[in-house]
């Protein structure tokens, strides 16, 4: 998967906040602005449990970042 952000820096803010906590079953690096997801898992069950994980975690960055943003002077 591939999620592609505005900056770099905000993709290795979103990076840093996913990456801790699926260590063993998403694999994650920085291209450019983007983050580079690829999952696996030992069953279809195990990959969705383990996709719905890292897609909430990876809102909730985003939505931080999204805050952010709104709050700095143009």
């Amino acid at each position: 998967m591939r999620f592609t952000y505005n900056t770099k820096e905000e993709a290795e803010s979103v990076l840093a906040s996913v990456q801790t906590d699926n260590e063993d079953y998403v694999k994650t690096h920085l291209e450019g602005s983007s983050v580079v997801s690829e999952v696996s898992a030992g069953s279809i069950p195990s990959l969705l449990h383990t996709l719905d994980d890292y897609l909430s975690c990876l809102t909730v960055a985003e939505e931080i970042i999204e805050k952010r943003s709104r709050r700095r002077p143009p």
